[in-house]
């Protein structure tokens, strides 16, 4: 049976912060007991794991109204919704199909425009299809107010265009360093940083250049530019500018990778629940890293719980980047809930499945963790096979130019082998640390070298006890 304001209390969960923040920031209400429930749903909103319950006694109908002006308010500013209306119109003047009352609506919104919105250059783009369509049907009143609208705006669309065009050459150089560290890409953070901040331009060029200033900072480790910058979009959000429920959980996203290496994991864990409220087409992606979040503090079985939830998503998803990402943080959390023949056994499935597809994407972190369940079960001689059979270790090699980079299967096949007697202890302890000498921006990746010397200790305590006694900066 329902529970009485079960369907609003769902509806109420499924809406984020800024959304709420922005609802009642432009509200107008003179009944006291409306604007108290969009209070307390904004609280509720803010404090996701604080809920308190809507009062029972309060008139169901108002509730029903405040849904249903809630939906009209964002849907009234959603620019991915405009875009859409924007497609529609595009198809209906194409084929000769637009309504009168499509065209009235159309002409509303080019005589009411004021401010360069999200879309921009679709929408001009619209209007000279638009413009088209009325000459030739000699409809010349309506024609003025396009051929108008398009004279106003020239100057502004052509600039739009050159810096959409110019983004990709800097992306190029930004996702060259990102993937593969073949270029180099802050000679674009000044560009970059003036196109973000440009309130003449289109919505849609200011964010494409924060997600690229994004990369860059995360290149370069200048966290502290990039909190300034989503400290200044976050403002913009919260007056309903630029809205789109798909921008708000990208931007929750970046939020949790930003908080993450402030080592802020409560605040990253925050945005990360935000992050999945929707199941987009990044939300196995959203998972991942969220996942990853609640490992760092040691919320083990709340993160396996979270893969389990995801899992019938992931098995859907398109992006096999993103897909075996899914699988290796699955097996870690199954490690980390000593579910290690599961881990073993899942993985080994997996690799006979997507073999092909592992080695063409994620197939480090992948293997890191298959290694480890084998690891964890004292299976020396099946690591040490596994290693050979896929010349892992050839492989990465390879890797050690990636930025992320830890000599993970190398420390694992090391650890196999000295359990077989195979490597001596001091001959252990010098090709850890020789690793460890050899990496870039170790200081960088201390924390992670800090959870992976505790991943052998159970192995050989000696040894990371010794390890860590000779490092230059404090592990852990």
């Amino acid at each position: 049976m329902r529970k009485k304001l079960q369907k609003f209390t769902e509806f109420a969960d499924s809406l984020l912060p800024h959304e709420t923040a922005y609802l009642l920031e432009t509200q107008q209400f003179e009944d006291e007991i409306k604007l108290g429930i969009l209070e307390r749903l904004n609280y509720n909103c803010t404090n996701i794991r604080q809920f308190t319950p809507y009062d029972k006694s309060i008139d169901k109908r108002k509730y029903s109204n405040l849904k249903n002006w809630v939906n009209e308010r964002l849907e009234a500013i959603d620019v991915d919704m405009r875009f859409d209306w924007m497609s529609q119109m595009e198809r209906q003047i194409m084929t000769d199909a637009i309504e009168p009352g499509e065209e009235k609506q159309l002409i509303k919104a080019i005589r009411d425009y004021e401010q360069l919105d999200f879309y921009f250059t679709k929408f001009y783009e619209l209007v000279q299809l638009y413009r088209q369509y009325l000459l030739i049907r000699m409809r010349y009143a309506h024609h003025r107010v396009a051929d108008d609208f398009l004279r106003k705006y020239r100057e502004r669309y052509d600039t739009c265009k050159e810096v959409f065009e110019r983004m990709h050459e800097a992306t190029t150089d930004i996702v060259g360093q990102y993937s593969e560290n073949s270029a180099q890409s802050m000679q674009w953070e000044g560009w970059l940083t003036e196109v973000f901040y440009d309130e003449h331009l289109d919505g849609l060029n200011r964010y494409l250049a924060l997600v690229r200033l994004t990369f860059i900072y995360f290149n370069y480790r200048q966290f502290d530019k990039l909190k300034e910058k989503y400290d200044y979009i976050d403002s913009l959000f919260r007056k309903g500018q630029y809205y789109s429920r798909r921008l708000l959980l990208n931007y929750y996203g970046n939020r949790v990778l930003l908080h993450t290496k402030f080592q802020d994991y409560d605040k990253a864990e925050y945005y990360g629940y935000l992050s999945v409220r929707d199941k987009n087409s990044d939300y196995i992606h959203y998972v991942n890293n969220l996942s990853a979040v609640l490992l760092r503090q040691k919320k083990y079985p709340e993160a396996l719980q979270l893969m389990r939830t995801a899992y019938p998503e992931m098995k859907h998803t398109p992006s096999f980047h993103n897909r075996i990402g899914f699988v290796a943080f699955y097996l870690k959390c199954l490690n980390y809930n000593q579910q290690y023949r599961n881990a073993e056994n899942y993985a080994e499935s997996f690799l006979q499945a997507y073999k092909k597809e592992v080695f063409e994407h994620r197939w480090h972190i992948f293997f890191s963790s298959y290694l480890e369940a084998m690891l964890r079960q004292e299976r020396y001689p099946k690591v040490l096979k596994v290693v050979r059979k896929y010349h892992l270790l050839d492989k990465e090699r390879q890797y050690q130019r990636n930025a992320n980079y830890l000599p993970t299967i190398l420390w694992y096949n090391a650890v196999a082998q000295y359990k077989e007697m195979l490597m001596e202890k001091d001959e252990l302890a010098e090709l850890i640390q020789t690793s460890i000498n050899s990496l870039d921006r170790i200081e960088d990746k201390q924390y992670q070298l800090s959870d992976l010397l505790e991943q052998i200790r159970p192995f050989v305590p000696g040894i990371v006890n010794r390890i860590q006694g000779k490092m230059p900066i404090s592990l852990g």
